[in-house]
């Protein structure tokens, strides 16, 4: 399996399939607990079809975390390749979260801020690749405000 990166505005709307957001709480990432396991995730989940992504991660952020106020930006596309597969999209977003409200009722049972990435993922071969991304365009973007 491979994880590639693609530039924001190379991929279409309907060729989405999924939307990442590494979103940060004041000083911390927030990482999400599906109820039926004991992993860590970075936020996230499928496009509705005919949903725009950028709606699919509004979506996603509050009812997988319970973000109220956050400012959403777009950092790029990017696919998971798995030999004998078609790729699969999605699109990697960065959330600076500003207010976190009740959490709806939804799949995830915990979420948790981590100043890294936490050792124990959901999608060991997947996660790291999106997260060192995430990092390396928000330090290019400065939308990181020196968090290294």
């Amino acid at each position: 399996m491979k994880v590639v990166f693609y530039e924001w505005d190379s991929v279409k709307q309907e060729e989405y399939r999924f939307a990442v957001i590494m979103a940060r709480h004041k000083t911390k990432w927030l990482f999400v607990k599906h109820k039926e396991r004991s992993t860590w995730e970075i936020p996230g989940g499928h496009r509705d079809d005919g949903e725009e992504i950028r709606t699919t991660a509004e979506r996603e952020l509050f009812e997988e975390t319970g973000a109220v106020n956050a400012e959403l930006h777009p950092l790029c596309a990017y696919a998971v390749q798995r030999e004998g597969e078609e790729e699969s999209l999605g699109a990697l977003f960065f959330a600076e979260v500003m207010e976190l409200g009740p959490m709806p009722d939804s799949e995830i049972g915990t979420v948790s801020g981590f100043v890294e990435m936490p050792a124990e993922l959901t999608y060991p071969s997947i996660q790291p690749f999106l997260w060192e991304k995430g990092h390396e365009l928000l330090r290019l973007r400065d939308l990181s405000r020196g968090d290294k």
